[in-house]
Parts: structure tokens; sequence; C-alpha cells
């Protein structure tokens, strides 16, 4: 649960909600396929294209800010620095615009490419 007061309140938010933001913010991003997540059965990465976004995404707090970890899945032929700057910048954007809540790290873990 992450907290935001002042002098008006509190606003809480589930670790869910803000995977949610993270992951819709991911997937708007050209060059990604999908979100990945690690199958528990057998270990493998799968594709995650609509639905529960939020298996691909780690959060954690430090000091107040956020740390995310994103788990993607990219179009082969696309240049994958160029998807994960722009990854980093739009979900940055969206969360401190959308929750107020700052960003102080966005990790960017290509699992696999796609044709």
């Amino acid at each position: 649960m992450m907290q935001i007061s002042n002098e008006n309140g509190n606003i809480n938010f589930s670790v869910e909600t803000l995977a949610n933001i993270i992951g819709v913010a991911t997937m708007e991003c050209y060059g990604v396929v999908g979100m990945a997540s690690k199958n528990a059965k057998d270990g493998f990465w799968e594709l995650i294209k609509g639905g529960n976004l939020s298996k691909g995404v780690k959060i954690n707090c430090k000091e107040n800010k956020l740390v995310v970890e994103l788990y993607i899945i990219v179009e082969y032929g696309t240049k994958i620095s160029v998807i994960a700057n722009n990854i980093i910048q739009k979900v940055r954007y969206n969360v401190e615009n959308y929750t107020g809540l700052k960003v102080s790290s966005i990790t960017v873990n290509v699992q696999g490419v796609r044709v």
C-alpha cells in the first residue's frame, strides 16, 4: 500500500492499482508485444497481452519513492534501447501525473522477442 498525505488527509494506492497503471502505460508504447510473467509451474516466461498486465510489474517503495521493475516482450526488428527509454519516460510521467507519487527508478527487463 502506497500513501500520500497532505493537509486534507491521506490517499492510499494499492500495489495492484499502481501495477495496472504501469502495465497499461507500458502496453501503449510502440514495439511492446506484451508483458511477461514467469509461469510458476515450469519456470518459463509467458506472454500477457491483456487482462492482468500487473503480472509483469514489480513495485517496491524506498524512502517514499517507487522502484519499478518491468518484464516485457518486444516486437522483432525494433530497437530495444529506444523502446526501453520510451517506456521509462511514459511510465514515470503517468505514475507521477495520475497519482502524485514519485518514481525513483524504472528497470525494463526484456524477456523475449516475438515476430
